[in-house]
């Protein structure tokens, strides 16, 4: 079956860096978007980054300058690099992606089980 599973979360102070990581597996005919979703305690799970198929990308301005999302297509992986973290930048952050499995007519959304990215001050 297929499913997503995010790794590269972690602990790391005001102004560090992660790099997380996205990995569709299963029997697939295509990835298409794919893209970070996080979630703070108390608060609505928000979009961070997304990226076509194409490699055209969008970002929450709250992580502009700061994120890259990126894909190797050849992997069917998702990354997001993420450099100068803030303490507001702690969540659990949430692997998307829209994929095609083998054999069927329509896609569906995916969901990773997500991965806690915590930012002290």
């Amino acid at each position: 079956q297929v499913q997503l599973v995010e790794s590269g979360g972690g602990l790391v102070q005001t102004g560090g860096s992660l790099r997380l990581s996205c990995a569709a597996s299963g029997i697939i005919f295509s990835v298409n978007a794919m893209g970070w979703y996080r979630q703070a305690p108390g608060k609505q799970r928000e979009l961070v980054a997304v990226i076509s198929s194409g490699g055209g990308t969008n970002y929450v301005d709250s992580v502009k300058g700061r994120f890259t999302i990126s894909r190797d297509n050849a992997k069917n992986t998702a990354y997001l690099q993420m450099n100068s973290l803030k303490p507001e930048d702690t969540a659990v952050y949430y692997c998307n992606a829209k994929i095609l499995p083998l054999g069927v007519k329509y896609e569906s959304d995916y969901w990773g089980r997500g991965t806690q990215v915590s930012v002290s001050s």
